[in-house]
């Protein structure tokens, strides 16, 4: 069990360890860095993995040839919470376990909502507002959809997006996508982007609560 063994190094690993902080938005709302892996591991139980990329990167040296492994690695909750990380080893299996690592440290909450005017359901399938993120020579644009729309984006994208349970959005990308540590991380930073936008809570409040009628009558 995650805890047992673990003896944190940071004020915010001994806060969580004495259950000073119980929650992950507790955790971010201290504005601490998480820079221990059991912290996400104690608050988000439930987390999962996904290897996106695994590549063979060899260089020359004075020494020699040298080879290592390059994993990309995106772990979520499926419920407001990814995060995106890169490792490297001489063996696939360590640099997949540095990859996860890096992952977890880089959590983020998501904000999600319905921002699209085709929809105004009030529900959280999608982002409440367009968002740009960029990483490397890739820009991502996210853009709210309707519901029922699905992810339409690229494969790395769409397992980004599908970690932090976001299930409609359309996309916009730039550059070379086909690099999948800058796109991942492309759209990793669209996502944490919607969180510099300041939105007054009654806005958030009234936004949820709005209904749409079924059906409305239209005079010709």
């Amino acid at each position: 069990m995650v805890g047992e063994n673990w003896v944190p190094k940071t004020r915010l690993g001994k806060m969580v360890l004495n259950g000073e902080i119980k929650t992950m938005d507790q955790a971010l709302e201290t504005r601490l860095p998480i820079r221990e892996p059991e912290i996400v591991d104690m608050l988000l139980p439930n987390l999962q993995s996904e290897v996106l990329n695994i590549n063979l990167v060899r260089r020359t040296t004075d020494s020699g040839r040298k080879s290592r492994f390059v994993a990309t690695v995106v772990v979520g909750n499926k419920n407001g919470f990814v995060g995106v990380g890169m490792g490297k080893d001489v063996n696939v299996r360590p640099a997949i376990e540095k990859a996860t690592r890096d992952a977890k440290l880089n959590i983020i909450k998501v904000r999600m909502g319905c921002g699209s005017w085709e929809c105004m359901c009030g529900g959280h399938h999608s982002i409440p507002y367009a968002t740009e993120g960029k990483w490397g020579s890739v820009r991502v644009r996210l853009i709210p959809a309707p519901k029922g729309t699905g992810l339409v984006i690229g494969d790395t994208g769409k397992k980004v997006l599908e970690m932090a349970g976001i299930k409609d959005v359309w996309s916009r990308t730039w550059g070379d996508t086909r690099t999948v540590y800058n796109f991942a991380f492309a759209v990793w930073d669209a996502l944490r982007n919607l969180k510099k936008t300041r939105i007054p809570d009654e806005v958030i409040i009234h936004a949820e609560s709005v209904q749409i009628p079924a059906e409305e009558g239209v005079e010709e």
